[in-house]
């Protein structure tokens, strides 16, 4: 007989509480961990229809509403996810995104003390789709993509360290198998060398900050993601880099 454990997971709608920034072109979301950002095998209801639902219910829009997704999150990971609400602002966003001028910071848990305490990281990656699982070599090597990001130590808690990484790149699963090539697998990423798995579908990272300028309004936007409510995330807040400090 089989002991594993299978997890239900219970679809929760999108509620006022759960958007971070919001204009005529663009919205975003503070995305939990568990949800999924579009449609996969698992038949789950994805982010983007609940934002489209979201957005329909309070715009009363009967026939539904445009939602264009411009970037992705893991389903474990939490945190801004940011969307279009216009054909145009879809256009101009995918294009800052391929001229990497959307910067992202992330908050990452480890629990071995990273070495050395702050650098940058390049690998080529690449992505076995059948295992859903990415693999980091230090040298190109066929069908690899480069992969880059910086990272810096920002503090210990109980044998517990908070990283803070600022992807150059994005790539699948890049932060995850990066720094677990740099032997700091991310808290509860079983997949990437982390011991144990997390009974909510959640590992320790989380998109705290995206920055832009705008793409119709050219003005510049900083959106930040408060971590989750778990007990565990709220610890590590005050070692985060104050938003007025940003």
């Amino acid at each position: 007989m089989s002991n594993k454990v299978v997890i239900k997971y219970i679809s929760q709608e999108i509620t006022d509480s759960d958007v971070l920034y919001e204009d005529n072109h663009l919205i975003a979301i503070n995305k939990r961990a568990g949800d999924i950002v579009q449609v996969d095998e698992t038949g789950d209801e994805p982010l983007d229809e609940k934002v489209k639902k979201y957005l329909a219910k309070k715009y009363n829009k009967p026939n539904g509403a445009f939602l264009g997704v411009v970037h992705r999150l893991d389903r474990p990971v939490s945190g801004v996810i940011l969307f279009a609400k216009t054909s145009k602002a879809l256009d101009r966003i995918n294009l800052m995104f391929k001229k990497r001028e959307m910067h992202k910071t992330y908050y990452a848990v480890v629990r071995t003390l990273p070495y050395p305490s702050a650098g940058t990281l390049i690998h080529w990656l690449v992505k076995n789709q059948q295992k859903n699982v990415t693999v980091a070599h230090e040298r190109e090597v066929a069908g690899s993509m480069q992969a880059e990001l910086s990272y810096k130590l920002v503090g210990e808690l109980n044998g517990n360290y908070l990283v803070e990484v600022n992807p150059i790149t994005g790539r699948p699963h890049q932060i995850r198998v990066q720094l677990s090539t740099l032997g700091c697998p991310i808290v509860g990423d079983n997949k990437y060398g982390y011991p144990r798995g997390s009974l909510r579908r959640s590992i320790c990272l989380h998109a705290r900050r995206l920055s832009f300028m705008h793409p119709i309004k050219n003005e510049p936007i900083v959106i930040f993601a408060p971590v989750p409510h778990d007990g565990f995330w709220a610890r590590f807040e005050g070692m985060m880099v104050s938003e007025a400090d940003k």
